[in-house]
């Protein structure tokens, strides 16, 4: 399971579908605990109109194995600038596709996309209930009030 880019000089994917995701192993197996990754700048394409939109991305999981690679997890979520999709499919995509390529223990996903036409989105996926001792703070976005 050698990390395709990790040390590596690596372009932005055309799409979802061409970026690849390595995992390595988890360096604490046997240990539960949670691992937050925040994308503050999300961005996707409206369907329907091809504007631009914008989410803060909080992704929550606790290893099992394998833990998502950084850098991996940054080219993935930036292949997302040109590809068009809801909110719902954007969120719920990502988080279904973390949860079954790294096979975590369990992965949450919240995605607070930023208004359009006048009203916030905010779209929220899990893989179940977490596990029995995980310490699982609030993913801390503020309820909409301009995202500050």
């Amino acid at each position: 399971m050698t990390p395709m880019h990790l040390g590596q000089t690596s372009t932005l994917p055309a799409s979802p579908e061409e970026a690849v995701l390595d995992y390595v192993p988890n360096p604490r197996p046997g240990t539960t605990y949670l691992v937050r990754f925040t994308q503050p700048e999300f961005t996707s394409l409206c369907p329907v109109t091809g504007q631009p939109d914008f989410a803060h991305l909080v992704i929550d999981y606790a290893p099992a194995a394998t833990i998502v690679e950084s850098k991996s997890l940054k080219l993935f979520l930036g292949s997302f600038r040109n590809h068009a999709a809801f909110h719902e499919d954007c969120t719920v995509g990502i988080g279904e596709r973390l949860f079954r390529e790294m096979q975590p223990q369990w992965l949450r996903i919240g995605g607070y996309w930023y208004p359009r036409g006048g009203m916030p989105i905010d779209v929220f996926w899990q893989s179940g209930a977490a596990p029995a001792g995980l310490w699982l703070p609030d993913q801390g976005v503020a309820p909409y009030r301009g995202r500050g």
